[in-house]
């Protein structure tokens, strides 16, 4: 196979000097790779496997990575490996020419070729290419390592991830997945009557979720400006604008720790509809996901870490207050005052804060007790208005407001409300953000005029949600981490 992998530092040494000297060799007999600007390839690897039948005895054309190579006396065989898959190639000097085929004994795994040469099947069957010119495209310099998918340091797959997708397919199958995934929500949306924008990243207010913000300063208007945390409050404002149905796919930026559902900038996408309601915005959920999964798995069932989860049956509907009660024991419909609700926590070792009032209280219950248990698609509705700041309150139940969270694997994969459009209501709830953030906390919202302005011209009932598109990803790919289906995660400095 040629080279020592995982050799000695001074070997590593001597096998990069040894790059750099055929490099440097090929360039004084007028062959620099790195001149070359194009090569025309006819087919991908999987092309020719699978449609053999009618590609046997003809020519065609591949480029990709040389993955390994055996060298035989006149004959040899190589291995290319492209986007979808892989082929072997059979390399005779007779076909190649004596130079040519000097040449590609010279070659080192890791470099990419083009193949030209003719379809056929070696003797133990295996579908292949005959090559009769092989073209060097670029010369690796570096030495691609065995066993990188073993890496018990997975830190070095997340930092090198270009390394990462040529040692281990399933990693460049997962980004396929997560292409087509983003890919076939569009298709859905638009096929709803849905139109795509975009809204600023760059914003003097960072509302519409409850989280800290990046901070950054604008040279030109010597102004400071946050990086958004969500797309809620300019998509509301094109709601009032007369847009009736409109999403947006795109990163937020949150000023929170890492781990392995957390990074801090992330995909969100939310979607706003007029003239509809929460339950509107679950029975589009439930569609989408069922879509989704359909068109990019094949199929509505998805097993995640083991876990079967199916999304072809009807998703539970429960309120918050059902789902503490059945995973708890304590009912909420039967405590009426905020010393009853902290009595209640002291007795379930439930922690809250001082500032915490009851509908606080009923979450934190439901975060302790029930969240874990909610693995089938659910959707607990009806949250306490102390923790939903931007949706309508339930006429029959102001305590209460309209609003779901969509679960999975007990994980929260969506959040929808009928949005709050009485501006009136929306600058007292600014207000109790306003006191909260005077009080230390630095996740909440501070009062943004141009928001109120906009609801005061008037805002439909609006049905909208916000779904985390990576915590979708990893459910529909089976990764264990947000880090898996990030490309190029955020990682600490080395140094």
């Amino acid at each position: 196979m040629g080279e020592q992998k995982n050799a000695p530092v001074q070997d590593t040494k001597q096998l990069l000097k040894v790059r750099r000297d055929k490099l440097a060799e090929l360039q004084q007999a007028g062959k620099d790779p790195f001149q070359i600007t194009k090569y025309d390839v006819t087919h991908h690897s999987t092309d020719i496997k699978n449609h053999f039948e009618e590609l046997d005895g003809q020519k065609v054309s591949v480029a990709g990575r040389v993955m390994s190579k055996r060298v035989m006396g006149k004959a040899s065989f190589c291995n290319i490996q492209d986007l979808p898959g892989n082929i072997q190639c059979y390399v005779a000097r007779d076909s190649l020419g004596e130079e040519a085929y000097k040449d590609f004994k010279k070659l080192d795994i890791g470099d990419i070729v083009g193949v030209e040469g003719v379809v056929f099947k070696t003797k133990t069957g295996e579908i292949s290419i005959h090559a009769e010119k092989i073209t060097l495209l670029s010369k690796s310099l570096q030495i691609l390592p065995e066993k990188f998918h073993g890496l018990t340091n997975t830190d070095m797959r997340y930092r090198q991830r270009y390394v990462d997708l040529i040692m281990n397919p399933e990693v460049k199958d997962t980004f396929i997945k997560r292409s087509r995934i983003i890919s076939s929500i569009r298709k859905y949306l638009d096929g709803q009557g849905f139109m795509e924008v975009e809204t600023p990243m760059l914003v003097a207010n960072a509302g519409g979720a409850a989280a800290r913000p990046f901070e950054t300063h604008f040279n030109a208007l010597n102004e400071d400006l946050k990086l958004r945390i969500s797309l809620e409050l300019y998509l509301k404002r094109l709601i009032v604008g007369g847009m009736e149905r409109v999403y947006e796919i795109g990163r937020v930026f949150r000023n929170e720790g890492l781990d392995t559902r957390h990074n801090p900038e992330f995909t969100l996408m939310e979607l706003y509809q007029a003239y509809t309601d929460y339950h509107g915005m679950m029975d589009l959920t439930e569609n989408l996901y069922r879509t989704v999964a359909q068109e990019v798995l094949g199929t509505t069932k998805i097993v995640y870490n083991g876990i079967e989860m199916d999304l072809g049956k009807p998703f539970e509907r429960i309120t918050m207050v059902d789902a503490v009660k059945k995973y708890s024991g304590v009912d909420f419909n039967e405590i009426h005052t905020l010393e009853e609700a902290r009595a209640a926590a002291k007795e379930h070792n439930v922690e809250f804060e001082p500032h915490h009032k009851k509908g606080d209280i009923l979450n934190l219950f439901f975060e302790e007790y029930a969240e874990e248990h909610l693995v089938q698609p659910t959707f607990v509705m009806d949250h306490p208005i102390e923790i939903s700041p931007l949706t309508k309150k339930k006429p029959e139940n102001p305590e209460y407001v309209e609003r779901f969270e969509f679960f999975m694997n007990g994980w929260e994969m969506a959040n929808a409300y009928s949005e709050l459009n009485d501006p009136i209501d929306q600058r007292e709830r600014f207000k109790a953000q306003e006191e909260l953030l005077a009080q230390g906390d630095e996740e909440a919202n501070t009062t943004d005029e141009d928001f109120l302005n906009a609801l005061e011209i008037g805002m439909p009932p609006t049905g909208g949600i916000g779904f985390g598109i990576d915590r979708m990803v990893m459910l529909l790919t089976d990764s264990a981490a947000i880090r898996d289906v990030l490309a190029f995660p955020t990682m600490k400095p080395l140094d």
